[in-house]
């Protein structure tokens, strides 16, 4: 067998419905899927018998561990050559896994991954989260456009890799977050050929509301923390950014007010060349703030075909930059200046 979709599923039924569906429709026919249920109260496991008459599947239930420990758990039980690791909430166009088979024919890789893009169904809300998770504009293309600031690096939503290199590398680590990026980058320090596969893609959900996204990314930022203490090389400029954007805004903002507050009050006599540059360096803050603020709607609009996904993306980009950036903050100063251990927040309210 050559594939092994490995997909491990928490609370998540109709999800798990879609993407089987997808899979229906894969001119490639030649995979296995297996179903890790992570401990769920709402199983999955009547959605995986409608399809075993479609397809070789194969369903698992085991207590909760996280995403991680549970795709281990379905590489030790798969077949296939290739194990492609696949979130719940992604469905595949149908030249998915026609697209990994002209890659891997093209070139051998031991490890790869795609991109991922908004289905036109989503909401605009889904929509201007994947904008803002996507676009050069706010991640620089790490997360698999074809311009990058870093090296590609496969994410669990999307990713390939040879079934022997996996056991060998003994898959996923116990990491909460950023286990996906931990295990790419021992991936790569093993030496193995790892690529991206721009035409693999998959529609990926992601968070429906911006309350969801903000934990997401905030864990985001506190994980990039915790893989700098564990491979000091991985932390590169292209991470700091969103740290940068945050202090920035933030700066932006405490300038303004208190370069303003001596003509609010009156006493700008009494250090009035302080309170003129605050205002100023202030003001050309804001000026940067607002002019990114604009290419973030034209583009966004653009590529969405759409004004109010543009102006979601605004706030989508605002909560994902400063969400990593405090995430990364937070954990800095607890790790970095504090010397604490590993540590992410919002664990028990994640998944909800």
């Amino acid at each position: 067998m050559k594939y092994s979709i490995i997909v491990p599923v928490f609370n998540r039924p109709d999800e798990v419905d879609e993407l089987l569906e997808s899979l229906t429709h894969q001119s490639e026919k030649d995979f296995e899927v297996v179903i890790v249920e992570d401990g769920s109260q709402t199983p999955c496991e009547d959605v995986c018998k409608r399809y075993e008459h479609m397809m070789d599947i194969h369903y698992y239930y085991k207590e909760n561990s996280g995403p991680g420990q549970s795709r281990n758990y379905g590489a030790e039980r798969a077949k296939g050559e290739y194990l492609l690791i696949l979130d719940s909430d992604v469905v595949l166009p149908e030249g998915y896994l026609k697209a990994v088979s002209d890659e891997l024919s093209r070139e051998p890789a031991d490890a790869f991954g795609g991109p991922d893009k908004a289905h036109s169904s989503f909401t605009d809300t889904q929509k201007a989260i994947s904008y803002s998770m996507t676009s050069f504009f706010t991640t620089g293309g790490i997360r698999g456009g074809k311009k990058k600031m870093d090296k590609f690096y496969p994410r669990s939503f999307n990713m390939g890799i040879r079934r022997d290199v996996y056991l060998r590398l003994n898959g996923f680590s116990n990491m909460r977050f950023g286990e996906d990026i931990d295990f790419s980058i021992r991936i790569f320090k093993a030496g193995c050929r790892c690529r991206l596969f721009p035409e693999a893609w998959v529609w990926h959900k992601r968070r429906t509301d911006f309350r969801k996204f903000w934990r997401q990314v905030y864990n985001s930022g506190i994980a990039r923390i915790n893989l700098y203490k564990k491979y000091p090389e991985s932390l590169k400029l292209v991470h700091l950014l969103p740290m940068v954007f945050t202090v920035g805004v933030i700066g932006t903002l405490l300038l303004l007010f208190f370069g303003f507050l001596p003509y609010m009050l009156g006493t700008v006599h009494v250090f009035p060349t302080l309170g003129n540059a605050m205002a100023a360096l202030g003001c050309i803050g804001l000026a940067g703030i607002i002019l990114y603020t604009i290419a973030l709607f034209i583009d966004s609009s653009r590529e969405n075909h759409s004004i109010n996904i543009g102006l979601l993306s605004i706030r989508a980009a605002f909560t994902q930059l400063m969400g990593y950036g405090c995430g990364f903050l937070s954990a800095w100063w607890k790790r970095c200046v504090l010397g604490q251990s590993e540590f992410s927040a919002y664990n028990k309210t994640f998944y909800k």
